[in-house]
């Protein structure tokens, strides 16, 4: 099996490969499938990432959930931690950890235990195992957030055969690409 390492090295070279437009119409795409999902159409509040670097493009999925009258929080790296903020504006997003944009700090933080958190990442595979950026934030933070359903957003070249776990990896319930939507086994 391929490291961790070699997955976000080939994911990375294969994300940067794609054209604007390709990334732009996967992820809407993508939006029109999460926001068909029970667990979307049920939530209201959302905690979702906001994108960089050719990853699947979160504004539409924002923009939806502000339509439909749900309250959305992004993430700001605070040392070993994600803090939502409330998100309102895309204003709001200035660049922050490693250029991600991140919420300036004059927001109010959230503390949501109820929720739908839209999750990145570098690579899947069938069963929702999931290779994050490498820094583990998603999964501390998951961690303490016990109650919060999980959907990936990932494109179809993403999804591998088999990606490497670890005992402390939380997995998405459910990962969403253009193509197809897989489901953690219960």
């Amino acid at each position: 099996m391929e490291t961790k390492k070699d997955i976000r090295k080939k994911i990375f070279a294969a994300r940067k490969a794609c054209t604007d437009a390709e990334i732009e119409t996967w992820s809407r795409d993508i939006t029109k499938r999460v926001t068909a999902l029970p667990a979307f159409k049920k939530a209201e509040r959302i905690l979702a990432y906001a994108d960089y670097n050719h990853e699947v493009i979160t504004r539409y999925l924002i923009e939806e959930a502000w339509k439909a009258g749900k309250e959305v929080a992004v993430p700001k790296v605070v040392g070993t931690d994600m803090v939502f903020y409330r998100f309102t504006d895309f204003a709001q997003l200035k660049p922050g950890y490693y250029g991600i944009p991140e919420p300036d700090e004059s927001g109010e933080t959230v503390e949501w235990e109820e929720a739908l958190m839209i999750m990145p990442g570098v690579a899947f595979d069938r069963e929702n195992h999931r290779v994050g950026y490498g820094g583990g934030f998603y999964d501390r933070f998951l961690e303490k957030h016990t109650l919060l359903e999980r959907v990936a957003v990932a494109f179809d070249f993403q999804i591998l055969p088999e990606v490497p776990t670890e005992p402390t990896d939380i997995f998405p319930q459910i990962i969403v690409t253009e193509k197809e939507t897989f489901y953690l086994a219960v």
